[in-house]
This record gives structure tokens, C-alpha cells and sequence, in this order.
């Protein structure tokens, strides 16, 4: 019995063990982690706002719009959108200079159907049309739909709209906008 108990403690003490090793290496490179992550949106921003080198988050609730957070650079703000798309939210950062111009977008997450609506990821063709606009990017009017994917397109052109909204101090509950959809 003696070593039928040795037997499965052995095994047992090495999983604790390779647990705490684990648990405390991870907490060593927390804040490693968060440094890098950090770093590498700052660079994100630094690409979708050119002219801007530091960002700084602002106070903003969100509440009833489809804006999530802001983030204000030298010249201008990087938006974080959520929108409905066809099979769940799309987030968008969206660079915007203080004359209300797209200058960067990058599709951040999003859960579309492979193929069709997930293709806003990548697709640089479909994502370059809202470069330069001015919060009136419009499916049908301007730009052109991802094939398939017309809801997902709207919701992107949404997410710009909202950014530049954002910034130029356009009243998007009233209509004083052009929606993308």
C-alpha cells in the first residue's frame, strides 16, 4: 500500500511543482507583456494617425454609439469602433486628423463568415476606399462592397462614419451625417 501511495504522489508533485514554475514564471513576464503590447499599439497608432508619436486614452462612456474608446495623438484621434456586423460585432481603429480625414484604418476583430465577411481583415482594396474620406464613406455610393459581404461592409463604413463624427463634432443622432448603411 506504502508504495502504492509513493507511487502516485511522485507524479502528483511534479504537476504541482511544474504548475508553480509556470504560474510564477507568467507573473515575472506580466508586466513584460503589457510593456510589449503597449509598444506595439503605440506603433499601430503611430501608422494610422502619421504625424502623431504619442496617444493618450481620453474619457469617453461610449454609451449609444458605436465608439468604444478614443485615443488623442498630436494631431488628430485614433477611434476604436464596435459595429453589428452579419455574424457579430466588427472592431475598427480609425485614424483621423483634426480636419475630420480618414488617415489609417485597420480592422481589429471581428466574427464574420470565412470567406465572405471576414475577408475585411485583409482585404487592402476594399479597406483603402475609406482612406481620405470625410465621414460620408457610403456602401453603394463610393465604396464598394466586399462580394458577399454587403452587412460587413456597412458595418465598417458605420465604424469610419462614427470616427470621424467623433472628431469633427458632427451630430450623428440627428442625421447631420451620411451613414454607410
Amino acid at each position: 500500500m506504502k508504495q502504492r501511495l509513493e507511487a502516485l504522489f511522485a507524479p502528483l508533485l511534479a504537476v504541482v511543482l511544474a504548475a508553480g514554475i509556470l504560474w510564477a514564471a507568467s507573473a515575472a513576464l506580466l508586466p513584460t507583456a503589457r510593456e510589449n503590447a503597449l509598444a506595439e499599439r503605440e506603433a499601430v497608432f503611430r501608422t494610422l494617425l502619421p504625424g502623431s508619436e504619442t496617444f493618450t486614452r481620453e474619457p469617453y462612456d461610449g454609451e449609444g454609439t458605436a465608439i468604444s474608446a478614443v485615443y488623442r495623438g498630436e494631431n488628430g484621434y485614433v477611434i476604436e469602433t464596435v459595429t453589428a456586423g452579419y455574424a457579430g460585432d466588427v472592431t475598427l481603429w480609425v485614424g483621423v486628423d483634426d480636419g475630420g480625414t480618414v488617415t489609417g484604418l485597420m480592422t481589429r476583430d471581428l466574427s464574420e463568415t470565412w470567406g465572405l465577411g471576414r475577408s475585411a481583415l485583409t482585404d487592402g482594396a476594399f479597406l483603402r476606399q475609406f482612406l481620405r474620406t470625410g465621414g460620408d464613406a457610403q456602401v453603394g455610393a463610393g465604396v464598394d462592397a466586399i462580394s458577399g459581404a454587403t452587412v460587413t461592409s456597412r458595418a465598417v463604413a458605420t465604424g469610419v462614419n462614427a470616427a470621424v463624427a467623433y472628431v469633427t463634432g458632427a451630430d450623428v443622432s440627428s442625421g447631420a451625417t451620411e451613414w454607410g448603411g
